[in-house]
């Protein structure tokens, strides 16, 4: 269904110009002074208005970061981006666990994803911002394809979608965040056969049982 957008007032045109002229200047800036040395006022200066028009819509640097990359994922039609659904579950996840490895190395986006990254760790409100609005609907996009893949019989029916989630993404992320290895598009999570390895085991380890990190550490897809 597509987004249909009303009508906008001059004022509310401006409005908009504004805040989307504010989110593009945190973007670029912090591409180039560093999260660090980011600041309100660097910003308003950039983009133009007031750091009293900043703080009227955002309580931080770091909310402003958080909605410019929500502004960077927006699609032109207003519509959610899913998960591809050829009916080939393996070749799907490669495609999307290869292009979160494009993105991850894209220098464009690296410092601010790290920064944002940091700010949620020490930001209980940013984080639950960013549970609702960006986390948690990729997540739910992640299990529709999975649940997808256990209507066509590919998943077993008891499959826990989140465990799962955590397996296929979670060793990319962390390798990212850590820089503790390089990510091509060659890293095995990404290059060999995830589904099978990755969601038979666990199939085979519920998250409740107190083997399961040892059953299921980051897995090995070579």
């Amino acid at each position: 269904m597509t987004t249909q957008r009303k009508a906008l007032s001059g004022s509310a045109r401006r409005n908009e110009a504004s805040h989307r002229a504010i989110l593009a200047a945190a973007f670029e800036l912090v591409q180039e002074v560093g999260y660090a040395k980011l600041s309100i006022e660097g910003i308003a200066a950039r983009a133009g208005v007031g750091k009293q028009t900043i703080y009227r819509w955002w309580p931080s640097k770091g909310a402003v970061l958080f909605d410019a990359f929500l502004m960077l994922s927006e699609q032109p039609d207003g519509e959610g981006a899913g998960l591809p659904d050829t009916g080939d579950l393996e070749a799907d996840l490669k495609a999307v666990l290869r292009a979160t490895i494009e993105e991850l190395n894209d220098p464009r986006y690296d410092e601010a994803m790290r920064a944002l990254n940091t700010e949620i760790t020490h930001d209980p409100a940013l984080a639950a911002l960013y549970a609702e609005r960006l986390d948690g609907p990729m997540r739910e996009l992640k299990r529709q394809r999975l649940r997808s893949a256990q209507r066509a019989g590919q998943l077993a029916e008891d499959l826990d979608l989140d465990v799962a989630v955590d397996l296929l993404w979670g060793p990319l992320l962390n390798r990212w965040l850590q820089r503790s290895g390089e990510l091509t598009p060659a890293t095995p999570t990404a290059s060999s056969r995830p589904h099978c390895t990755v969601c038979a085991r666990v199939a085979e380890a519920r998250a409740t049982s107190p083997e399961f990190l040892r059953v299921c550490p980051t897995p090995d897809l070579g």
